[in-house]
């Protein structure tokens, strides 16, 4: 059986995998950034202490610190049985086993904590969620989003995919969305629908190649900007 869960579900990634992920240069890390679905990854925390300018969105950051972490324990151990039932979906080089994969994970989402209360004192984390941003055209130089839109390709339409890239187009320069796959490790059944109708209201669209690549396959962004 397939990866797959019944909803979303917090699961924080650290700032190296970002980096990697959306191929980021150290110029680009220097932009104004909107992670958008970030949940309790670290980005925020460690590039805030790089000396970054970063804003998170997700309607988890409804919660306070302890009412995450429940959360995170709560789902925790399904996300790591399905990682282990499912280990031929995924590419063990960088991370070497599901054992150093909950390490890194519970390392990377205990860091957001820990940073969450000041975080949210200085605005860096806001309570928002896709299909509506409560941010002014153009505030941000790139918007990355990981591991929501398109890994849930079974929980949200094409429609909401669609709705969903052109608000963050709105609030930045240039989005980037990683990966392009769904649970299960397949490519994601919105990716050519959405790609051609953001095309065909004419917004440039590119898939690129990134230096990540954990999901079998998942090694590719989607890289959306105003033509």
């Amino acid at each position: 059986m397939a990866f797959t869960l019944e909803q979303v579900v917090p699961w924080g990634r650290s700032f190296d995998e970002y980096q990697a992920m959306f191929d980021l240069t150290k110029a680009e890390l220097a932009l104004r950034i909107l992670g958008c679905g970030d949940g309790p990854a670290c980005f925020n925390a460690e590039l805030t202490r790089r000396g970054g300018c970063v804003v998170s969105v997700d309607p988890l950051y409804d919660f306070t610190a302890d009412e995450i972490s429940q959360r995170i324990d709560a789902t925790f151990e399904t996300v790591m049985e399905q990682t282990r039932r499912n280990q031929s979906e995924f590419v063990w080089e960088q991370i070497r086993s599901p054992d150093e994969l909950a390490e890194i994970r519970r390392a990377a989402m205990q860091e957001f904590l820990t940073d969450y209360a000041a975080g949210k004192r200085e605005g860096r984390y806001r309570t928002a969620s896709l299909p509506t941003l409560p941010f002014a055209d153009d505030i941000f130089d790139l918007a990355v989003c990981s591991h929501f839109l398109f890994l849930y390709s079974a929980h949200y339409s094409a429609e909401f995919h669609v709705a969903s890239i052109r608000e963050l187009c709105r609030v930045a320069r240039e989005v980037r969305i990683f990966p392009l796959l769904e649970l299960g490790a397949t490519r994601s059944r919105h990716r050519e629908p959405v790609m051609a109708e953001l095309s065909a209201a004419g917004y440039d669209v590119q898939i690129r190649r990134v230096p990540y690549e954990f999901q079998k396959q998942g090694n590719e962004m989607l890289v959306v900007s105003v033509s």
